[in-house]
């Protein structure tokens, strides 16, 4: 099945049984990985917490750290997505951000000692959603022979370090990152280039995507003609234009992992 046809027959797959040859193949599901399921987040906000007290910083009165540091993880991560920075270039340029912020100045090598201080303390606090195991369990319990995959935007090799850590690499056939790639969710050439990788080895039969972010991932890999699955673990409310595009790209919602795992086999089996 082309990638193409993947899409336009997301639920379309037939699980391989114990009927024989002539079984269709089995389904492919892929996920996002950070606050899908690494809680980033929250491993984020634990880091640049304790990383504060490591370096000594005194709370400056209106500045929310957490959210500080979440905005400008947004604004510099995505300007490396965007080509405008490097890697390195958008730590250091969030490490000095934040220190301006803490009346700190930090340039060059100073902001990527700094962050290299920060991403350890970060590094501690990776963990894996609690929803995880058992909604793997439930996929390969009604959908046997389910293939899994990640499509991530970051460099591979740290996200395979994430996976390993979490005890996740065995887990997945493929890991499609867009710094290996040199396409970012939610263009449709990463979506479709997961899609390939899984059909090189096998027939496919309905393939769905998972992930937190509404536009990014389950938008995205619907227009790519995926099955989107939108894990919504905060509640958001999508603006009206995401609502209209959610309606009709039939992009599916849910609150957990767990709910996820229950829509897809629904949908997959």
């Amino acid at each position: 099945m082309s990638a193409s046809s993947a899409a336009a027959e997301p639920g379309g797959g037939v699980n391989r049984t114990d009927d024989g040859p002539s079984a269709r193949p089995a389904p492919v599901v892929l996920f996002d990985l950070d606050d899908t399921l690494m809680a980033h987040r929250e491993a984020v906000r634990l880091g640049i917490e304790q990383h504060m007290r490591l370096r000594a910083y005194d709370p400056v009165e209106g500045v929310d750290v957490p959210a500080l540091w979440h905005e400008l993880e947004e604004r510099h991560y995505h300007a490396y997505l965007a080509g405008e920075l490097s890697f390195e270039g958008q730590r250091r340029a969030r490490a000095r951000d934040f220190a301006r912020a803490h009346g700190r100045t930090l340039d060059g090598a100073d902001a990527g000692a700094w962050f290299d201080e920060y991403f350890e303390r970060y590094r501690e606090s990776w963990r894996l959603h609690d929803d995880v195991a058992s909604s793997f369990a439930a996929l390969e319990a009604a959908l046997p022979g389910v293939r899994f995959g990640v499509i991530t935007n970051g460099e591979l090799d740290f996200q395979l370090a994430k996976l390993e850590r979490l005890g996740l690499t065995d887990r997945f056939e493929h890991v499609v990152a867009s710094g290996a790639l040199g396409v970012t969710k939610p263009d449709a050439a990463i979506f479709r280039a997961a899609v390939e990788r899984f059909e090189a080895t096998a027939p496919t039969g309905g393939v769905a995507y998972v992930g937190d972010r509404l536009r990014t991932d389950a938008i995205g890999a619907a227009q790519a003609g995926l099955l989107g699955v939108w894990l919504n673990r905060t509640g958001a409310t999508p603006d009206a234009d995401e609502a209209s595009l959610v309606r009709a790209l039939g992009v599916l919602e849910a609150t957990t992992l767990d709910e996820a795992a229950a829509l897809l086999i629904t949908h997959l089996a």
